[in-house]
Formats: C-alpha cells, sequence, structure tokens
C-alpha cells in the first residue's frame, strides 16, 4: 500500500459523475442507515463534514467512491427528492486503485461508535443553545427517542459519568441511575450496594426507595428491624400490625448490612484456605455440575476420645435421674451443654484435607429463610484440569529426576530396543452381554433379600434428594425421586409450617448421614429396618406433587395425592389458615363475601361489597379465623365413610326421626361448598 499519510489534493467532482466502488468491501447500506445520513448532510446547510475518497474509474470523467458511500447514497437520495442539483458538487481526495480495498477495509471495521457521555455532552450544548429535541435528533440524523434517553444522563452525577468513561461501570448500570435526580445518593448508593449485587434491578431498588418487609429473609439474615435500625437505617411502622413490625426505608443500607455480614462469612473461608470464595446473590447454576471433594474422617484425639466418653456416662447418669425424679434444677441445662459439646466432637470427626481445599472453592448466599448458605468442595473444570496437568508434569519430572539418579547425573546410555507385549482389550458387544448376565443375577438375589433391598432404594431416593450426593452416579438402581421445589410456587415459603417441618427434618438427617456419597451405601446397609423406613418414609414424603399449574392441572396425580391425604387422615387446619396475606388480600371482594358467606353465614357477608379492599380483608380474616374454613384447593375430601357418617348426623338418622318435611326442599347444607374465588 502506498503511504497514506501523504497529502492528498482536494477535487470538486459533480454528483452524477460518482459511482460505488466495485473494490469497496461494504456493499450493503441499510434504508434507515441512509435516511439518517441525508438528515445529518441536510440539517448541515448541505455540507459534508469528510470528504469522499475517490478513484479514478475505466469511463472518462468518472470516478469510483472508495470510502464514503454511505454519504453518496445519502446526497443521491437528496437529489432524487429535489433537494440538490444532479450535479451538485462534491469535495473529494484522489487516492490510486491499489489502495482501493485496503482504505475501504479500514473505512468499515475501524469506526468506533460515539461513547454515550459523548453523545449526551453534544446534544447538550445544542439543548443549551435554544435547539429543540426535534432539531437535535435531525442534526444528527437519529430518533428523538435516542436523543431524550442520552438526555436523561443529564440526571446521573458526573461522579458515575466518568466511572462510565473509565469503563468501570455498564451503560445498563448507568441507565439505571436515572430514576433520581439526587447525585449524592446516587454514589452514596453506588458505593453501598455489593460488586456480586449491583445489576440495574438493585441500583433502581435502592434510588426509588422500595421499603424492605421485617419479614424478609434479607432483614432475618442482619439480625431484624432492631440491628438495621442500630446503624443507621429509618423504619416505618405499623401500629395495627403486630405480625411484621414494620419496614425497613433505606434499601442501601439493607444491602450493604448484608453484603457485609456475607463478606465476614466468605473472609473466614478464605481464612480457612479455599482456593476461591465466592459471595453470590444465588448459588449459579453451574455449580450443580461440578465436581466437589467431600469430606474426610478424622479420628477425635486421645483427650477429645475420653471427653466425650466422660461427657456420655454423665449424659446417660441425669438422664437416669430425671427419670427417677432424684434431678436437681440443674440437670437439663447441663443436658443441653452436654448434647451441645458432644455435637461440636462429633462435627470435628468430618473434616477437609488441606489437599482438597487447595483446589476446591466455595459460594457463599443467603437461602430462602435468611440463613447463610455454604456450598463447600466445588472444583471448576478449569482448575480440575489445571490440577491434571500438574500432576502430569509431576509425574514427569519424577521420572526424569529417576532416570538422573541413576545415571549419576549424567546423561542415560541407550537402551536396547525392548518389545511391546500386545494388549488385549474386550470387545464392548461382550462386555455389554457379561454385564448383562451380571445384572440379572444381581436382580435375582435381590428379589429374595428384602433388607437388602430396602436398603438399596432408600439409598437410590436419598442421593436423589440430598444435592450434595451428584444425583443417580452413585447407584445402580435406575429408581429416582424427584421433588419440585414448592418455594417457587408459596408467596411466603419461610411461614408455610409443611415446608418449614419437612426442612427440619432434613437437618436432622442431615446430622446422621454420612457426608461422602461413597459411604452412604455402606451406611444404609448397617442401618436398622425401623430408621431405613423412617428414611422411606421421608423420601417418598419429599416426592410428593399435588400443585395444580396454571398450565397443567395434573388431576390424576392430585386425586393419588388426596387419597393419600385421607389415608393419612390430615387436618389441614393445623397446617394452614387462611389470612389478610396469604389469600384474603390475593382475592377479589366477590371471593371474600363468599368465603364469609360459607365460614359465618350469609349476613355477615352482606356488607362486603361496599368496604374498601383492604377494610374487607381484615374483616374477613377476623370473621374466618376459628371457624374452621378453608379454600377450595385446600380441603381434603371426605372419604365415601366419612361422608355417610356426616350426612347420617346431619339429617337425624340415629333418632329415627325424618329431618324434614315431604314439602320441604333440600337442605343446601348437604351439598358441596362451592369453590371460594380461586
Amino acid at each position: 500500500m502506498t503511504d497514506t499519510s501523504a497529502a492528498t489534493e482536494t477535487i470538486t467532482v459533480a454528483l452524477n459523475k460518482l459511482d460505488r466502488d466495485p473494490l469497496n468491501v461494504r456493499k450493503t447500506y441499510t434504508k434507515e442507515g441512509i435516511q439518517e445520513m441525508a438528515a445529518t448532510i441536510r440539517a448541515d446547510g448541505y455540507r459534508i463534514l469528510q470528504n469522499l475518497i475517490v478513484r479514478k474509474s475505466d469511463k472518462r470523467g468518472r470516478f469510483y467512491v472508495i470510502a464514503g458511500g454511505r454519504r453518496l447514497a445519502a446526497l443521491d437520495l437528496l437529489a432524487d427528492l429535489g433537494e440538490i442539483a444532479k450535479d451538485f458538487a462534491v469535495e473529494c481526495k484522489e487516492r490510486s486503485a491499489e489502495d482501493a480495498t485496503e482504505i475501504s477495509l479500514i473505512e468499515n471495521t475501524q469506526r468506533e461508535a460515539m461513547h454515550p457521555v459523548d453523545e449526551y455532552e453534544a446534544y447538550r450544548v445544542l439543548a443549551e443553545a435554544g435547539k429543540s429535541v426535534e432539531d437535535i435528533a435531525a442534526r444528527f440524523g437519529t430518533t428523538e427517542t435516542m436523543v431524550r434517553k442520552r438526555m436523561a444522563l443529564g440526571r446521573v452525577s458526573p461522579i458515575l459519568l466518568d466511572l462510565h468513561r473509565q469503563e468501570e461501570i455498564s451503560f445498563q448500570q448507568l441507565s439505571a441511575f436515572t430514576v433520581s435526580d439526587d447525585h449524592e445518593r446516587q454514589v452514596e448508593v453506588w458505593n453501598s450496594l455489593p460488586s456480586w449485587n449491583c445489576d440495574q434491578r438493585a441500583i433502581r431498588a435502592a434510588l426509588q426507595g422500595e421499603a424492605v418487609k421485617a419479614t424478609d429473609k434479607r432483614m432475618k439474615f442482619i439480625g431484624g428491624l432492631d440491628a438495621y435500625e442500630a446503624a443507621g437505617g429509618a423504619v416505618k411502622r405499623d401500629l395495627f400490625d403486630e405480625q411484621n413490625g414494620g419496614y425497613a426505608l433505606d434499601v442501601a443500607l439493607v444491602e450493604k448490612l448484608v453484603a457485609d455480614r456475607l463478606e465476614a462469612e466468605a473472609d473466614a473461608l478464605r481464612g480457612e484456605g479455599w482456593k476461591w470464595v465466592e459471595v453470590v446473590p444465588v448459588v449459579p447454576n453451574e455449580a450443580h455440575y461440578m465436581n466437589r471433594v467431600y469430606p474426610s474422617d478424622f479420628p477425635l484425639t486421645d483427650e477429645e476420645q475420653a471427653e466425650e466418653e466422660r461427657l456420655e456416662a454423665e449424659h446417660d447418669d441425669l438422664v437416669a435421674q430425671i427419670e427417677s425424679g432424684e434431678a436437681s434444677e440443674d440437670a437439663e441445662p447441663r443436658i443441653e451443654a452436654i448434647q451441645a459439646r458432644l455435637a461440636v466432637l462429633s462435627t470435628a470427626q468430618e473434616d477437609y484435607t488441606p489437599e482438597d481445599i487447595a483446589k476446591a472453592g466455595c459460594y457463599v448466599t443467603i437461602d430462602y429463610y435468611g440463613n447463610v448458605e455454604i456450598e463447600r468442595g466445588l472444583v471448576r473444570p478449569d482448575e480440575e484440569a489445571e490440577n491434571e496437568d500438574e500432576g502430569d508434569d509431576g509425574e514427569e519430572n519424577a521420572d526424569s529426576d529417576t532416570d538422573e539418579a541413576e545415571e549419576g547425573g549424567t546423561t542415560a546410555a541407550p537402551q536396547p530396543e525392548q518389545r511391546l507385549e500386545p494388549t488385549f482389550k474386550m470387545p464392548a458387544p461382550l462386555v455389554q452381554e457379561l454385564t448383562a448376565q451380571k445384572t440379572a443375577a444381581i436382580r435375582a438375589e435381590l428379589a429374595h433379600n428384602p433388607e437388602v433391598a430396602l436398603a438399596a432404594v432408600v439409598h437410590a431416593m436419598l442421593v436423589n434428594l440430598f444435592g450434595s450426593y451428584g444425583g443417580s452416579d452413585y447407584t445402580s438402581l435406575e429408581v429416582t425421586v424427584k421433588s419440585e421445589r414448592l418455594e417457587t410456587s408459596i408467596a411466603n415459603p419461610a411461614a408455610c409450617k409443611g415446608i418449614v417441618a419437612l426442612d427440619e427434618l432434613k437437618e436432622n438427617y442431615g446430622h446422621t448421614i454420612p457426608g461422602k456419597p461413597s459411604d452412604l451405601l455402606e451406611w444404609c446397609l448397617e442401618q436398622p429396618t425401623s430408621t431405613l423406613l423412617d428414611l422411606l418414609a421421608y423420601a417418598a414424603a419429599k416426592s410428593i406433587n399435588a400443585v395444580q399449574y396454571p398450565h397443567y392441572e395434573r388431576k390424576s396425580q392430585r386425586a393419588h395425592a388426596e387419597r393419600l391425604a385421607q389415608a393419612l387422615k390430615i387436618d389441614m387446619t393445623q397446617w394452614y389458615a387462611p389470612t389478610g396475606e396469604n389469600y384474603f388480600g390475593r382475592i377479589s371482594k366477590a371471593g371474600i363475601k363468599q368465603a364469609i358467606t360459607e365460614a359465618a353465614g350469609e349476613d355477615f357477608a352482606l356488607g362486603v361489597p361496599g368496604m374498601e379492599k383492604a377494610k374487607a380483608v381484615e374483616y374477613a380474616e377476623r370473621k374466618v379465623t376459628g371457624t374452621g374454613w378453608l379454600p377450595a384447593p385446600v380441603r381434603i375430601a371426605l372419604t365415601a365413610e366419612q361422608e355417610r357418617e356426616r350426612m347420617a348426623q346431619a339429617d337425624g338418622e340415629d333418632d329415627g326421626v325424618c329431618p324434614f318435611d315431604i314439602d320441604d326442599k333440600p337442605n343446601a347444607e348437604h351439598q358441596q361448598l362451592p369453590v371460594a374465588a380461586e
């Protein structure tokens, strides 16, 4: 290519003497792009800010446009519209044909879009000069909407604009700050939000002052409203709401307190030596596909073993004293202290090896209920490959060192070529057949050994329910258990008694079953039948799914769950009570009226249509509480036998007296309750 830095004389060429260069690497221009360029040229008095680059055509007096094809198309459009003459004089710079393709490539690939903040400042100068949004859009060949979006950046603090210039804040994050024009508050929010939770949603929530309920998991995590107030946060309290206690008004402060505590947890883990520790809003999906290291068993020291035996003996002695009525008042507190210490000693028997800690990491987050959740022992795929490479290098170095040692540090003498023995590899179809034979034998034997079968089924179910076990990879049984996350279907899962009860069971079993999947089967085989049956019941219970989805009613599955509920003789009033928060506040006033009618009688529901919604919700909760009324989807249908008994009691059949005259209409109470606004 020729020297492009050399001065090039400017020439003037008539528009109708210019043609698109066939050597131009860009062949296509959008209609919108051409129109935008035409608008820009029009707004500047039909002047072109950047000259076209041309070369001589094969035809005498004509020129090819090497660079500036969109400008040429825009000028042609203006000529077609009659705004400029067909022979409009265009200033150009002439270059050689040898440079054409390279110039065209540079022109189309090295161009960088204008920075959003630079666009805002350019638009601002024009606006301050009295230009309207419409004029600015026409001047730059863009839309009015785009101009308004760029002008909105004027609400953002100059400090944050500079951070965007330095690429420390993304444009999406910067745009989120435009919901407020308080520059000091914007900077405060940016500095308070943790790096792992500073997306545009979090920024908008903090700036718009969305209050955080006292029942929010974040509030529980930081220690409640008291801890938030102690940190200087403002609180709004509802004197008539004794349940949630109020709202935290400073979202940014809440996020900062959450981040501080999570980082403290993360720092403690980093102190343990883990290769990486990350604080995340939720555990990412890729964590479920990572390999994992597990804690190893470490024997207690002689001192710890002696302490454990002494505490167990003391514990048994105190229990015997309590049962015989001879114990003092200090017995029960002492038993609790002993149990806490024994739990610590039991936990101390399992720990991660330094080698595993050096290659694995942890995620730190908050669970559904506002507790810290730590996923330990995760090995990323790239780190796993790195460890394998290091292992290979180590083996090669070891081999090299051995060779040098054997030769006294000198180059080894050539060895005679050794004849390699052929290796045997069994054909894959034969391997498949032999393993099928083995499978058939195991099946036949297992069918006659219910004790081992029970342990195997419990094991297969547990590896699918406890996330750290890696699913079905650790069992040969093709028995899988799926457990729908009910938390995603319930507005406030922490208040659901059923979920809390199952979580407590899982926590109890988590302290009992071994942490390593390879040890689980042996553990199951050693357990008594009663323990296995308890675990089987837990696993079966976790797999129940009686949820009705908007797109899938699951009638057959829900009918099966209904029969199970009948067999279990469940009293749903012990597990669920309709309140303003979980039911009445989420249905229409017509549904509220119907619910009160069913629960307390029609007279009590007459005034509901004239009430404000909030008053109706409060009134409904007050009238329904204690009646035993439940919304239809929560009710458990009566069995045929129960229905007959109910009918007999209602109709007075035991007294042998006809409950109604022949002319009476059927008793409406005998009919099934209508469904109240689901």
